[in-house]
């Protein structure tokens, strides 16, 4: 990955041949074959879960085998005389400082701080990934230990408070799994984290020997809790969260742009050559600014015996884009009811093969789209990515000049979708583009069929001010009146208020400085304006539902975290 550009770098690596990737052929991924981006825990999260086997073994021994039992109660006591022969005052003193490290308040702090970043910098999956690793493990930790019912040790003076069963140490386990997922969390991958996990080693193995030392746990309480807690932290973010999908940045964008680089720029490059035939020389993302709801990428395609080389446009979509998508369909249900088509998709490949299936559809009845290459399973039923053809010298409608021409082609573009009754529900500048006096339309996701006539009104007053804010309303208005009446323009204009229009459009509209959308309502015949408030009883429902659900789930937040931190 170019840190300076972004662009995922292609064929420079030992073993990368670029020229012998020329002409490939697309081939059907043979059963049992890994996808090109597996999703795996690395070689330490195995090791964890298998030292939390081993640990669950051990504690059913003590359950199940009095033997077993005896056998570790003897080790423990031989190996905390050795610790506790060590006492003195003054190291007392220092053991009962480091002790603190354990302390509910130093742990609810930790916690909470982490909480707050997470929020700030707005890792939401983060955060519930966090969160869910700490109530497991304190969940698990507490149920662990009133099962295995392990007294203190016994014959050795306690030289701190104390409370609960000893099997495994809780205050060890909430402590690592809370500074581990800090660290996976908040800390940058490479040289920063690996010193962070070497950090929290070391106050762990200290925090271990402290509570030795002072009597409130035996060497094995102290190792079961630190690993148990070590673990479900590892295993539960690299499963989750892999730094590979969801890596830990500081630089700014929006969190519907994934990362490009390492393993995920790889697997897009070996996905594309195997499912499409096409040689990748460069990935780099593309117009990130007007995009909310994917990763827009430009590749590079090699040459072949038949094409040169040239672009292609492609849009990477995650399991992320589709919760997001989900919310903000219930959001806007919530806000405004059934404005439009409001029911969410139900996977990522469904989110995919729409787009694919719309642009194919438009392309069919002759709108001047990206013809499509097709879609690649980058990994299944998580990510996956949509190829198709890069307008090469096109510019966005905000930056080009534009003539009659063009905005005869705009106002017929929406003419015909009416006709073939489409909506593309989404007309602002960036999805309009010019090159050689011809205006292309491009990002289709959200076209709908059949829509309703409001919905198609909405495009035309959008179509309008895209159009008006590169030349004026009265000419535009003039123009449209070619394709649509008088009628259907006042109704266009009755419609469209607030959010019926997008964000880029609105902002563009304000930094114009006219009033394009009052110029537009007085040329056209009066009109009352329609309300973009749909009420409904599942409107209500579902308002009082969420409402209730995020009551309860407060609560049982709270309560639980009183509880265990």
């Amino acid at each position: 990955m170019d840190a300076t550009t972004g662009t995922a770098n292609v064929g420079k690596g030992p073993g990368r041949n670029v020229q012998g990737l020329h002409a490939a052929e697309p081939h059907r991924r043979p059963s049992g074959e890994p996808p090109p981006l597996p999703r795996e825990l690395g070689r330490s999260g195995k090791f964890f879960l298998l030292l939390v086997a081993y640990f669950t073994l051990a504690l059913i021994g003590f359950l199940v085998f009095p033997t077993f039992e005896a056998f570790f109660e003897r080790w423990d006591h031989v190996r905390q005389l050795w610790i506790t022969d060590l006492r003195t005052p003054g190291l007392t003193r220092v053991m009962l400082v480091v002790n603190g490290l354990a302390s509910s308040w130093t742990i609810r702090v930790l916690r909470w701080g982490v909480i707050l970043g997470l929020v700030v910098f707005r890792r939401w999956r983060h955060l519930l990934v966090f969160l869910g690793a700490v109530i497991a493990t304190e969940i698990v930790a507490y149920t662990a230990s009133t099962l295995v019912a392990r007294p203190r040790p016994l014959g050795i003076p306690i030289l701190t408070g104390w409370q609960g069963y000893s099997m495994p140490s809780r205050p060890l386990a909430g402590l690592a799994v809370s500074a581990v997922g800090a660290a996976y969390a908040l800390v940058v991958a490479g040289r920063p984290r690996s010193i962070a996990k070497v950090v929290i080693g070391i106050v762990l193995v200290s925090l271990g020997i402290a509570r030795v030392y002072l009597g409130v746990d035996h060497p094995t309480d102290a190792g079961a809790g630190a690993i148990f807690g070590v673990a479900m932290g590892v295993a539960l973010f690299r499963w989750f969260a892999p730094n590979d999908l969801f890596p830990v940045t500081y630089r700014r964008g929006k969190a519907a742009h994934l990362d490009i680089g390492g393993r995920r720029g790889e697997a897009i490059v070996s996905a594309i050559k195997d499912q499409l035939g096409l040689s990748v020389l460069d990935v780099k993302p593309v117009g990130l600014e007007a995009s909310g709801g994917s990763t827009p990428l430009r590749i590079k395609i090699g040459a072949t015996e038949h094409e040169p080389e040239r672009y292609v446009f492609a849009k990477l979509y995650a399991k992320s884009h589709v919760r997001a998508d989900r919310w903000y369909k219930l959001g806007r249900t919530i806000l405004y009811g059934a404005l439009e088509d409001e029911k969410p998709f139900q996977s990522v490949r469904r989110f995919v093969e729409y787009e694919d299936y719309t642009l194919r559809l438009l392309g069919e009845l002759g709108v001047p789209v990206p013809r499509a290459y097709g879609i690649v399973e980058i990994t299944p039923e998580r990510e996956y990515l949509i190829v198709m053809e890069f307008f090469e010298g096109a510019v966005e409608i905000g930056e080009a000049e534009i003539d009659d021409g063009v905005i005869d082609q705009g106002l017929a573009l929406v003419r015909k979708m009416w006709d073939e009754g489409l909506a593309h529900r989404d007309v602002k500048p960036a999805n309009l583009m010019v090159r050689d006096g011809e205006l292309k339309v491009i990002d289709v996701f959200f076209v709908q069929v059949r829509p309703s006539p409001w919905r198609q009104a909405v495009d035309l007053a959008n179509m309008m001010l895209v159009l008006a804010l590169r030349s004026d309303a009265e000419r535009v208005y003039a123009h449209a009146l070619t394709y649509f009446s008088e009628d259907e323009i006042a109704e266009a204009f009755a419609a469209a208020r607030g959010v019926a229009s997008p964000t880029q459009l609105r902002n563009s509209l304000k930094q114009d400085g006219r009033d394009l959308l009052t110029e537009f309502r007085r040329m056209a015949p009066a009109r009352e304006q329609v309300s973009i408030q749909r009420w409904s009883l599942r409107r209500v429902l579902l308002t009082l539902g969420v409402v209730i659900v995020a009551f309860l789930a407060v609560g049982l937040l709270i309560s639980n975290w009183n509880a265990f931190a």
